[in-house]
């Protein structure tokens, strides 16, 4: 008998080589309905493995990450045999679920594949679903291995890079792949496919290897599923941040200017430095002290901190100077810059914290294939500070920081979030910089810190920064999609590279505390997310114009631009449609503009003195003079720093 722990802490007995599906059905039918996939002590198992020791078990539905990546990873095979079924001599690669569906990267040889074949592709692949056959691991040698992908060199070429007792492969009806495990009990419980696109990708993500087709697909244990799914992605399109920065004016892209190189326009321009200000006054009177610094350095400056040697061959190539041997380096970070400022002054325990902020411009050179709008470029702008403290001080700062964000996401109405703590990876030290101790101690710091504050938290490991720990808040958006925004970091790890000290009340010198922090995260990124989170609605004190004076024709324009003059004493930025349009094509105008209010001049307005006003998406508000409509604006643009 084996003596299984379950989540609730109960234990149960059970004969040795006993399965979770059997588990699973002794405990609930609805368990056993549902269950995808379990985790045997703190590893992902198949349901029908056999359980031959005591330990802890847990199971995964749809509703669970861990479900619907078993679910999507198990679709990914499926797509691969109905592939071959009508591309025999296709090679494949590679099949991962990844957040929403899956892919795999096909050499498709001297066949052609596209969106044509997506139809045939998803009835096959139902087909082969209502089989219901049994997804079966098997451990296999290197050599047997390699026998039997023997004419497939991607397949191949992973293998060798594998260790002999550790080859798993999988099976169900007649289609066999390499696969290290994580699937649903048998392909009926998938109802319904969708072929998503298709898209070239580098074998291994290198651009000196072939090309493949990426076929991405997304699976779903219902029909109505699919339809919700369908329906979202189209309002995703509507919002999408691209369409809308076009259609509002406030960026865009040039080939000549460069790949992943933003241009803000006027009101983009306009939009981005009152989210600066508005974090610059807040910060203000949070205790931060603006810096500047420029945007490239010497190379040995990223050398001492570590950045050239971590990313270094990833990021743009150093600029050589007339001086022989002298190299600098676009800034791809702000703190070793901001460590340097720091040292430019004898530090007493008396100073600290200190806290420098800086909306800092950077630059990475990520690959092409992956840029996208604003939220992957190669320039772009940190809300970055940095707090230098006494470590006794490190846990205080670290709470009034996630205060700071927790602030910034309930301003700007981003309600649903999670915090999740990233951790290094005990299996990869190589990874990372400093002394065990160290990190110890940043760890304990932040978890901590997130559990006084009572935040919801997951622990990742292996996403901290190589020379710290951190906290990122994972925002939710209106269509239910997770971005990184926010961060807070600890590190040790900087100061004893840059030598960093301060002088203590015992007159001895000591080694400060860096917590690295940026709120937004990047403002691109962020002016990305929350574009599409409001539609382009931003909230009034942020938009970039605030209300439209429609007279109805030239003769009322004489008391429109009165309006507008007397509007904008009140610090209401105003615009005249004087066009010679129709007033209805300049009311849908404005509405397509997504500009707040709108002010109709006509006769009866010139002579009554006052204003008929519309409000966006809601329609006719009335007839109110221009004191009562300043009041209104104001009383909905009221202080944002007065709850913090």
């Amino acid at each position: 008998m084996i003596d299984i722990k379950l989540p609730d802490g109960s234990i149960r007995n059970y004969p040795k080589g006993t399965s979770a599906k059997t588990i699973a059905e002794s405990i609930s039918r609805g368990l056993a309905k549902n269950a995808l996939t379990a985790k045997w002590n703190d590893q992902i198992i198949e349901l029908n493995d056999p359980l031959t020791d005591s330990g802890s078990l847990e199971f995964f539905t749809w509703d669970q990450p861990e479900g619907k990546n078993a679910f999507w990873h198990s679709s990914a095979h499926v797509l691969a045999q109905a592939i071959l079924h009508f591309y025999p001599d296709a090679l494949l690669t590679i099949g991962p679920a990844i957040e929403n569906g899956f892919y795999y990267d096909v050499d498709f040889g001297d066949s052609t594949f596209g969106e044509n074949d997506f139809e045939k592709l998803e009835n096959k692949m139902i087909e082969f679903a209502r089989e219901k056959s049994d997804f079966k691991m098997r451990s296999v040698s290197k050599t047997d291995a390699l026998k039997i992908f023997e004419m497939n060199f991607f397949k191949t070429e992973l293998i060798q890079n594998l260790e002999d007792g550790t080859i798993t492969l999988c099976d169900h009806s007649d289609f066999t792949d390499l696969c290290r495990g994580g699937h649903i009990p048998n392909t009926g419980l998938i109802k319904t496919f969708k072929v998503m696109s298709v898209a070239g990708a580098y074998w291994r993500g290198n651009e000196k290897n072939p090309q493949l087709s990426r076929v991405y697909g997304i699976s779903f244990p219902k029909q109505s599923m699919l339809k919700e799914y369908l329906d979202l992605l189209e309002e995703a399109k509507k919002r999408d941040h691209r369409k809308l920065g076009k259609e509002l004016e406030l960026f865009t892209f040039s080939k000549r200017v460069g790949q992943g190189l933003p241009l803000w326009l006027p009101k983009g321009a306009a939009l981005r430095e009152r989210l600066e200000q508005f974090l610059k006054k807040v910060q203000t009177k949070a205790g931060y002290q603006g810096v500047i610094t420029p945007h490239i350095g010497n190379k040995e400056l990223y050398v001492c901190s570590g950045h050239y040697e971590k990313y270094g061959k990833d990021s743009f190539q150093p600029i050589g100077t007339p001086s022989e041997g002298e190299e600098y380096l676009l800034k791809p970070m702000n703190c070793p810059h901001h460590c340097e400022i720091y040292k430019s002054s004898p530090r007493s325990y008396k100073d600290l914290p200190l806290r420098f902020s800086e909306f800092g411009t950077v630059y990475r050179y990520e690959q092409s294939g992956e840029l996208h709008g604003l939220t992957r470029v190669r320039g772009f702008t940190q809300d970055d500070a940095h707090i230098f403290c006494m470590p006794h001080q490190l846990k205080a700062e670290f709470e009034k920081v996630i205060d700071l964000v927790l602030y910034i996401f309930k301003t700007l109405d981003f309600k649903d979030f999670q915090a999740q703590i990233s951790l290094r990876d005990p299996k990869t030290p190589e990874k990372y910089i400093g002394s065990i101790e160290n990190w110890n101690k940043a760890e304990e710091a932040i978890i901590e810190s997130a559990k006084k504050k009572g935040l919801k938290t997951e622990i990742e490991y292996g996403e901290a920064a190589f020379y710290g720990p951190k906290l990122d808040f994972l925002v939710k958006d209106a269509l239910g999609r997770s971005w990184q925004l926010g961060t807070i970091q600890v590190d040790y790890n900087l100061p004893e590279r840059f030598d960093l000290q301060f002088k203590g009340d015992d007159n001895n010198q000591h080694r400060p505390v860096m917590i690295h922090r940026a709120p937004f995260g990047s403002m691109e990124r962020f002016v990305a997310v929350l574009l599409e989170h409001c539609a382009g609605n931003f909230p009034l004190w942020l938009t970039p114009d605030q209300v439209m004076v429609l007279p109805i024709s030239e003769k009322f324009q004489e008391y429109a631009e009165e309006v507008v003059s007397l509007l904008e004493m009140s610090d209401i930025r105003a615009l005249i449609d004087d066009r010679n349009e129709k007033i209805g094509r300049k009311i849908r105008d404005a509405e397509i503009q997504k500009i707040p209010f709108m002010i109709i001049i006509g006769e009866k307005e010139v002579k009554e003195k006052c204003l008929s006003i519309r409000r966006h998406t809601q329609g006719d508000l009335g007839v109110m003079n221009v004191e009562n409509f300043c009041s209104l604006v104001k009383e909905e643009v009221k202080d944002l720093l007065a709850s913090f």
